[in-house]
C-alpha cells in the first residue's frame, strides 16, 4: 500500500520556508513491513528516500516529486540477548521504546539524544549521532557491532555481530551516511547493565574558560562521567542558575566505583574553584533532558517572522574557547545566542549553540537564519573545527560539506558512484554531495 503525502524532517529553515508558502511537495509513500518489500522497493528503479522519525533538524529527508519515500515505521523486531548483551533492533524501533525493553531487563543502550523518544535506530546510525551519556557509552558509532543493510541494487548484506574483528569494519561507512548508500534495516548494538549507582551533581564555574579548564581536567585524567555537561552564563540562566557557568557532572557504575569516582570529581572540582550546587541541578536536569521536543520547535517557529535553530561544532581544548567566543560574538549580533559544552573527549569537546530571534516578516527572518549559518561555518572552517558533531549534514550544511570533509570529498564520491551509479539514494544525503 502507498499513499501521497508531503514528508519532511525537523529542518528549522525547512518549517520557515513552509510557513512562508513555501509547500512541500506530495510525494509517494510506501510503509514495507518486511525486509523483502524494502528490497521490491529498491529494486523498482526509482529514487529512494528513507524515512525514520523525521526528527533530523538538517534536511536531510526533503524528497523531490518524483521520489519514492521508505517509511520504515513499521520495522520493529527487537531480540535481546541477555548473555553477550547484544541487541538487534530493526530500522523503525524508537530509541525510548528500546530503551524501555532494555531496563525492562536492567540493560541499557546507554544512547540518549535529546530526540529519544522519536528518532528511530535507523535515523540514529545514518544520522551518526551521539547521546547526553556519550563520555562514558561512546556515540552510536561505538553502540554498532553490525547492520544489515539493502543496496541501492536490492542486495542484502550482514555484517557479522563480533566482538571485533581485524577485517575492514566496512558496516561503518553507512553509519552517518544520512541513506545515501543504502537502507539500513536493522542494527546489532552493544548494551550494559544498568548501573548500581548514579551520583549526580551541579557546580557553578565563574566563567567559560575556567569551566572548559575543569571540563578538560576532568577528561584528561580518564575519568569517565555518565554526564559532563557545561553551560555558558547565558545558558545557565536557563537552567535555573542565576550566576557563572553551571556544570552538571554524574558518575555511574557498581556502587563503590561510582562513590569513588564522584569523590575524585568533587576533589578535583574543588581544586579548581569550583562550588558545588547539590544534587538538585542535576535532578533538574535529568526531569527536563528531553523536553526539547519536536513539537515545542515547531510551536517556537509558528509566528511569522520568528526563527529558532541549533548550531553544533566541535573542537580540540586548544582551539575550542576561542571558537566559542567568535560564534557567540557572530550569533549575538544576529538573535538570541546561548551555548553549552558537552560529549567532551580527551582531546577536545562539542559546542552545541541555540539560537533565537524575530524579524519583520518572513523573508527577512530567513536571511537573518541564513546569516547565522554562514558565519558559523566560516568561523568553525578557519579554526579548524568540524563543521557538525552529531547532527548531521543534510541540507542545512551542504555548502560546506566539501570544505568539512577536505580530500575525503573525493572517497566519498568514489564509494557513492561504486554501490549507486545510476544516483537513487536519498538526493539530500551528505548535502547532494556526488
Amino acid at each position: 500500500m502507498s499513499e501521497r503525502r508531503a514528508v519532511h524532517d525537523a529542518w528549522p529553515e525547512g518549517t520557515m520556508r513552509r510557513r512562508a508558502g513555501q509547500a512541500a511537495p506530495e510525494v509517494e509513500v510506501v510503509r514495507p513491513r518486511s525486509v523483502d518489500e524494502v528490497r521490491d522497493a529498491l529494486r523498482s528503479g526509482r529514487r529512494v528516500v528513507p524515512l525514520g522519525g523525521g526528527s533530523g533538524v538538517c534536511g536531510a529527508v526533503a524528497p523531490e516529486p518524483d521520489d519514492l519515500v521508505l517509511d520504515l515505521g513499521d520495522l520493529r523486531e527487537i531480540e535481546i540477548d541477555e548473555v553477550d548483551l547484544v541487541c538487534r533492533a530493526q530500522a523503525g524501533v524508537l530509541g525510548l521504546e528500546l530503551e524501555r525493553r532494555l531496563q525492562e531487563r536492567g540493560l541499557t543502550l546507554g544512547h540518549f539524544p535529546s530526540s529519544l523518544p522519536v528518532a528511530t535506530v535507523g535515523g540514529m546510525v545514518s544520522t551518526r549521532s551521539c547521546g547526553q551519556e556519550s563520555t562514558r557509552h561512546g556515540a552510536i558509532e561505538d553502540l554498532v557491532m553490525g547492520l544489515e543493510v539493502v543496496l541501492p541494487d536490492g542486495t542484502l548484506l550482514e555484517a557479522a555481530a563480533q566482538p571485533r574483528s581485524g577485517l575492514p569494519a566496512l558496516h561503518q561507512l553507512f553509519v552517518g551516511a544520512e541513506g545515501g548508500l543504502g537502507v539500513i534495516v536493522s542494527a546489532a548494538l552493544r548494551v550494559r547493565r544498568l548501573p548500581e549507582r548514579v551520583l549526580g551533581r551541579g557546580w557553578r564555574l565563574p566563567d567559560v574558560h575556567r569551566g572548559l579548564e575543569a571540563m578538560r581536567e576532568l577528561t584528561q585524567r580518564d575519568l569517565r562521567p555518565l554526564v559532563l555537561r557545561l553551560y555558558d552564563p547565558e545558558d545557565a540562566l536557563f537552567q535555573g542558575q542565576s550566576e557563572g557557568c553551571l556544570l552538571i557532572v554524574a558518575a555511574a557504575g557498581c556502587a563503590g566505583v561510582a562513590e569513588a569516582e564522584a569523590a575524585v570529581i568533587g576533589r578535583t572540582l574543588s581544586g579548581l574553584g569550583a562550588e558545588d550546587l547539590g544534587e538538585e541541578p542535576w535532578n533538574r536536569w535529568l526531569a527536563r533532558r528531553f523536553d526539547l521536543s519536536l513539537e515545542r520547535l515547531q510551536q517556537m517557529l509558528e509566528p511569522q517572522g520568528s526563527f529558532v535553530d541549533t548550531i553544533e561544532v566541535a573542537a580540540r581544548w586548544s582551539a575550542l574557547e576561542e571558537t566559542y567566543r567568535a560564534i557567540k560574538a557572530h550569533l549575538s549580533g544576529v538573535g538570541l545566542a546561548l551555548c553549552h559544552f558537552g560529549h567532551p573527549y580527551g582531546q577536545g569537546a562539542c559546542a552545541y549553540f541555540t539560537l533565537a530571534g524575530s524579524a519583520d516578516d518572513d523573508e527577512a527572518a530567513l536571511a537573518a537564519h541564513s546569516r547565522a549559518w554562514e558565519g558559523t561555518m566560516a568561523i568553525a572552517l578557519e579554526r579548524g573545527a568540524a563543521i557538525s558533531h552529531h547532527h548531521g549534514v543534510g541540507r542545512a550544511r551542504a555548502r560546506w560539506v566539501e570544505a568539512g570533509l577536505g580530500g575525503w570529498a573525493d572517497v566519498w564520491r568514489l564509494v557513492r558512484g561504486a554501490l549507486d551509479p545510476e544516483g537513487r539514494m536519498n538526493p539530500g544525503a551528505l548535502g547532494g554531495l556526488r
